[in-house]
Formats: structure tokens, sequence, C-alpha cells
């Protein structure tokens, strides 16, 4: 078995260590490459049968008999070429796994806000005191509406209430109530803060634009850790900017990377962070051991972990 590592922004490196389990996992016989840039890539992909990582589809399209896919990264929207649905290799990501330090992310998003960290952050000044205080929220008793109940909306609830989910899944201790696509709009107005932990589909790319923005509460606040362009980069400006919306936590934005000098940067109700909530050092452990398992279970033909749906992209 010959697996091929292209190291990512969240797994950028295999210690000593996690390349012996590796290589223990697949079994006798099994070589691990490692390609860095996109020519080494293409050369060695063509006689893989693992890959762990991700690469272009470009570069993908050049596989002659690849098994199985382990993306590194919890979202697949920028993998998932049209020979890749077609064809019969198996792929798994890292879903399921990103939940806590995105939840944890969110959190930092939303109490940044509520508690005014931003203000006294972007310019830190005593008169401040005041017009930071008059503008402080409080958390307690408020409802958190959950759309997309995966690993990170699972995760998210874990801290809070309330959820929304296209599928049949099971219910969270603590959470009120776990509801269908057709109630997103009782949630949006039900909910003091409405938190996104989507993946980017074709069902929800811009998901989120004016239509939507008008069922929240002008008290609401919006938060988004996972995709950009499930929110409608101009229709939340014109949501803010029109009070039907109180303020946003991005982690991610549309367009992205956010442009230098764009009004979200520095909007007074709203907190950026260049898409940095899936930074984790235990991130990189919880991966490589998933896929362990999984080539563990590829050389017995048990079912993989992990495994994404590659038509519904998720």
């Amino acid at each position: 078995m010959k697996i091929l590592y292209t190291p990512t922004l969240s797994v950028p490196a295999l210690s000593a260590a996690q390349r012996a389990q590796i290589l223990d996992a697949a079994g006798p016989g099994a070589t691990l490459v490692e390609a860095r840039d996109a020519a080494r890539q293409r050369a060695e992909i063509v006689d893989a049968d693992v890959l762990l990582g991700r690469v272009p589809p470009d570069v993908y399209a050049g596989n002659r008999r690849l098994r199985y896919y382990h993306a590194l990264g919890a979202g697949v929207d920028s993998i998932l070429s049209p020979e890749l649905v077609r064809s019969d290799v198996v792929l798994a990501s890292e879903k399921g796994e990103v939940g806590i330090h995105l939840a944890e992310h969110a959190f930092a998003l939303l109490l940044g806000l509520t508690r005014g960290v931003h203000t006294a952050l972007r310019d830190p000044d005593y008169r401040h005191r005041e017009p930071i205080r008059l503008a402080q929220r409080e958390l307690f008793e408020q409802t958190i509406g959950i759309v997309g109940f995966g690993g990170t909306g699972r995760e998210v609830a874990r801290r809070a209430l309330g959820a929304v989910d296209t599928e049949d899944v099971a219910p969270e201790p603590f959470v009120e109530a776990i509801w269908k696509p057709d109630r997103l709009p009782d949630l949006l107005g039900a909910s003091d803060v409405v938190v996104i932990a989507l993946p980017l589909t074709k069902a929800t790319h811009h998901l989120f634009t004016r239509d939507l923005f008008r069922r929240m509460r002008p008290t609401a606040i919006l938060i988004n850790v996972t995709r950009g362009e499930i929110v409608y980069g101009d229709d939340l400006m014109a949501a803010l900017d029109a009070g039907l919306i109180w303020g946003a936590g991005l982690d991610v934005t549309d367009p992205e990377p956010l442009p230098s000098g764009h009004p979200l940067w520095t909007h007074p109700r709203v907190i950026v962070t260049p898409h940095t909530a899936g930074g984790s050092p235990r991130r990189a452990g919880r991966a490589v051991a998933t896929f362990c398992e999984n080539l563990r279970r590829l050389r017995a033909g048990a079912p993989l972990l992990a495994l994404i749906d590659k038509h519904k992209g998720y």
C-alpha cells in the first residue's frame, strides 16, 4: 500500500511517531510518501493507493489506483470534483473532529461582541468605559439557534440550546428542540443568537440573504465559523446597516479573504477573525488517530469513520 501525504494547514507535518503509527496501521510493505508541491503531488499520486491531505482537482485527476482519500479539513467543497464524485474512491475527512475548537471560537466571537472586548482592543482608551458598559449584553437565559447539527453544531449545543438540521439526527442533552429546514424561519425568529455550523454545498451557498435576515430579531447576533459563502456578504452588510440584525461574529467571510479596508473589519457591532477557528494544537493528533483507525478498518474490510457522502457534500 502506497500512502501519499500532502501537508495542510491543519496537519503541516508528521512527527516520526505519527509516521510509525500510520505505517503500522497500514500493514506490512506499506510506504509513506510526502509531497508538498503540485509537481511532486502529480508524480506521486499516479500509483498511490491512499491519499492523506488534499490536492486540487487537476492533481487528483492523475490518480490511477486510489482507493481511499482522507481529506485533511472538515469541509470538502473545494475538492469535490465531478471525477471524485463519480469515482469509487472512498472519501473521509476531519468531519466531527473540528467541532470543539470551532465551537469555542464561536463563543469567543460572541462574548467578544456582547462584552465589548472588540471595542476595547481596537482603541485602548479609558474613555470607552462608559460606552462599552452601556452596550454590554448578557447571554444568560438567551436562546441560541444552531443552523446545522453535525459535529460543530453539537459542540455549540453542548454550550447552548436549540438547533435545526436537514437530517434526522439524534437528540442532544439540554437541547430544547431539533427542527427540520422548513422551520428555519421559526428558529431565526426565536433566537437571540444564530450560529451557522453548516458545510458549504449547492444547497447552502448564499443561504443567508436579506430574506432570512428579515426573519431574525433586530437584536440578534449572527455567528459564522464554517464557510463564508453560506452568507451573502453584501446582504449581511445591508442587514447590519438597516438594523435587521444587531451584530455579527465572523471567522469566515464573503468574499474571503476579506479585502483590507472592508467595512466589516471596523464595524462597531462586528468581529472578524481571519479564518482561524480551525486552529488547535490537538487537531493533528485527532486527524492522524482517525486515519490510522481507518487504515486498519480498510485492511479488515470494515466500515470507515468520518465518511463523506460525495453527492451531498458532507
